[in-house]
């Protein structure tokens, strides 16, 4: 955020931004609902609610965000997956179109919607948080599956 011309201060801030970490800090998010309360705008960069890990399931930005959401009673603005905003900005930063590009992702409420929200091809990888049995639990579906992204048959893509 430094690095874009951004100041980063807890004196009136006009947006608080909340990320991904494997280390939240309840005096950080504390701070964060009473700089929202007094008026700071939130950005949140994605709505997963946990995320795997070595030792399994973990708290994800989402779950942190309802947190904060719940006690300021005001709701962030997801930059990240699914905001098709931000597969949008990649196709166009790398000058590409949306129909000769494949979304891969392990998520179905993020990683596949941002992609058909976004008018691509998706594939899911069952390596990470969605499992096999969760995708007729939506009422989209990815193009393909595979176990892991090592498994990606290229000769199948467009």
């Amino acid at each position: 955020i430094h690095s874009q011309g951004f100041i980063q201060t807890s004196f009136h801030p006009d947006f608080v931004v909340l990320g991904e970490t494997y280390s939240y800090n309840l005096d950080q998010i504390t701070k964060a609902t009473q700089l929202i309360s007094e008026g700071a705008r939130f950005i949140a960069t994605n709505p997963d609610p946990s995320g795997p890990s070595e030792s399994g399931i973990v708290p994800a930005t989402g779950a942190m965000a309802a947190l904060i959401e719940k006690v300021t009673g005001k709701s962030a603005f997801f930059v990240g997956k699914p905001n098709p905003l931000m597969m949008r900005t990649a196709l166009n930063h790398f000058d590409m179109h949306s129909e000769d590009t494949y979304m891969v992702g392990d998520r179905m409420d993020t990683d596949v919607l941002a992609g058909i929200s976004a008018g691509m091809e998706t594939i899911l990888v069952l390596s990470g948080s969605t499992k096999l049995e969760d995708i007729d639990k939506y009422p989209y579906h990815p193009k393909m599956v595979y176990e892991s992204v090592a498994g990606i048959d290229l000769t199948k893509l467009k």
